[in-house]
């Protein structure tokens, strides 16, 4: 039924498509839920300076950002504050598809939440995502960890033009 969310079956089948629907992740076991497909981690960056927005593109100004390193165990631990977050997987959305994300429960538990964008019809990349730890003892993050939740949503009909602004493709390659 359309606007409705995808389903576990539907959202597998779709992963075997060409261009997949979800690429270049650790686990499809582990990752492909009842309601939707868990994102994974692959990078932590602080952010090493200020950003703005104003209302064209061109008044927009991304923070800078430094990467952190994982420990040789895979771990690594936060202090409180804000965090961008990149995912393992590349996500390729067709034109009768959009998709919300939303952090997965174990985050809440314990104090740090992830805060997402949508990710609009005909987008394709390895996306970033605001992940803010509220716990005033910090949050360890284990590399490859599943944080978000991706649900689709099948639209009523494919949209006429696809996403097109500047993240199309960010991350990949």
């Amino acid at each position: 039924m359309n606007g409705n969310p995808l389903d576990r079956e539907s959202i597998g089948r779709l992963i075997h498509n060409n261009p997949p629907l979800v690429q270049d992740f650790p686990s499809l076991e582990q990752q492909l839920q009842p309601n939707g497909f868990d994102l994974s981690l692959k990078q932590v960056s602080a952010l090493a300076s200020p950003g703005s927005i104003g209302f064209d593109t061109a008044d927009r100004e991304l923070s800078k950002l430094e990467n952190l390193e994982f420990g040789s165990d895979g771990w690594l631990q936060l202090d409180p504050g804000p965090y961008l977050i990149t995912f393992n997987e590349v996500v390729n959305l067709p034109l009768d598809l959009m998709a919300m994300g939303r952090p997965r429960s174990s985050l809440l538990r314990s104090g740090a939440s992830i805060h997402t964008a949508i990710w609009d019809s005909g987008y394709r990349g390895r996306s970033q995502s605001l992940l803010v730890v509220y716990n005033p003892g910090g949050y360890m993050v284990q590399r490859d960890a599943r944080l978000v939740q991706l649900v689709f949503f099948q639209l009523s009909g494919a949209v006429s033009q696809g996403y097109q602004g500047q993240f199309q493709n960010e991350n990949i390659g």
